[in-house]
């Protein structure tokens, strides 16, 4: 197996703890009852210092080495999903309607064991700076600590971070440098016409009739205003309105998730978007309230890091079981903020096939977690070799 010796003898344990966290899910920025669990953990391994409430219910924790040396920021994230688990396991959530569905216990658990080894070894120079943050999945946990001051506070130099992918071999690392995971940003109209009997459309403006030309409309932005070798993903995902077959509403609503890697696409579709509602819109006679939020930026590892990891993970796996020039992926990932303050990287780490994330059927493997403690544990003593 290949992974460090010492960590594969507590792998009962890291077992233990991924499961208790399964068990007891937490959404956003208020991940307490986890915190407190990692704290207490983090103090049996007797780490340097803990630092609580950061990003409101954040934990930094700092291992220091042996002497000088840079701060290396490693990243876990804690929260879970507003979902209803359907995996039947022993440890299944005991929260009703709250799940780790994207497998956060296990990447916390995957850096308290690593944590555990370095605390024991700590076979490197300068310090690490253990970073558990809540609410990657909705409220941008990550930008909350870094808005907090942390890189500077601690001053991290580098930052690094492990996501499990199902369907990918146990032990197999993806990564690439450059944008790996795209921006997301979110749009939402509101159509307003003139209500009334469906009998008498004259006497009416149907905002529905307008509401589906727009959605139609907005996919040209892909076809016809995106170089062909740019890369965007323009979902329309919710359409609500009506209440009766007799009806013609007064008002209907229509949402869409945007996902592009550069400034200068995301400009472009936010500009092209207020042209068409706002042109279509003029077109029916109806008006239009346009909410076009942008969420998280872009997830862009930086070169020399990420070729950094490349080499720990291939000392790990094999040369044959990593893949360092991966495509990019349209899923987002809020680690991107930390990515815009420190250079760093970001890998995904194969647990084998199952469920996919963000499935009710998913769960962690926890195979995979002595590989993510080990990847962590190996990069800061080759990154901060002594």
């Amino acid at each position: 197996m290949p992974v460090i010796n010492r960590i594969a003898d507590f792998g009962e344990d890291m077992k233990t703890w991924r499961r208790w966290m399964h068990a007891h899910p937490e959404l956003g920025l208020e991940c307490f009852e986890t915190a407190a669990f990692v704290v207490e953990r983090l103090r049996d391994f007797g780490v340097d210092e803990i630092h609580e409430k950061i990003g409101v219910s954040g934990v930094v924790a700092i291992i220091n080495g042996q002497g000088d040396g840079p701060t290396i920021g490693l990243r876990a994230d804690m929260d879970a999903l507003p979902i209803e688990e359907q995996t039947g396991a022993e440890h299944a959530s005991q929260n009703s309607g709250l799940m780790h569905a994207c497998g956060h216990d296990g990447h916390t658990t995957m850096l308290l064991g690593a944590a555990r080894y370095l605390a024991e070894t700590r076979n490197f120079k300068g310090r690490v700076a253990l970073i558990f943050q809540p609410a990657e999945e909705n409220f941008g946990g990550a930008k909350h600590m870094c808005d907090e001051g942390m890189m500077d506070r601690f001053d991290i130099s580098e930052v690094y971070a492990l996501h499990n992918t199902p369907g990918h071999a146990l032990g197999e690392f993806v990564t690439t440098p450059g944008p790996i995971m795209a921006a997301v940003d979110t749009l939402r109209v509101r159509v307003t016409g003139k209500g009334g009997h469906a009998a008498y459309p004259q006497e009416c403006v149907d905002p529905i009739i307008a509401m589906v030309s727009m959605v139609q409309a907005l996919q040209s932005i892909v076809s016809r205003n995106l170089p062909p070798l740019e890369e965007l993903v323009l979902s329309v995902t919710e359409i609500h309105g009506g209440t009766a077959d007799n009806i013609t509403p007064e008002t209907v609503w229509f949402g869409a998730t945007i996902r592009s890697f550069s400034p200068e696409i995301r400009d472009l579709v936010e500009r092209r978007v207020h042209d068409i509602v706002t042109g279509q819109a003029a077109s029916f006679g109806v008006t239009v309230e346009i909410n076009y939020e942008r969420g998280y930026p872009p997830t862009i590892n930086h070169a020399a890091q990420t070729a950094k990891a490349v080499s720990v993970a291939r000392e790990l796996s094999g040369e044959d079981r990593v893949q360092a020039q991966a495509g990019r992926e349209m899923g987002a990932e809020d680690f991107a903020y930390m990515l815009e303050e420190r250079p760093g990287a970001y890998l995904f780490l194969g647990q084998g096939e199952g469920a996919g994330l963000h499935h009710p059927e998913y769960d962690f493997n926890d195979d995979a977690a002595p590989y993510g403690a080990s990847f962590f544990a190996r990069l800061i003593e080759k990154v901060n070799h002594l």
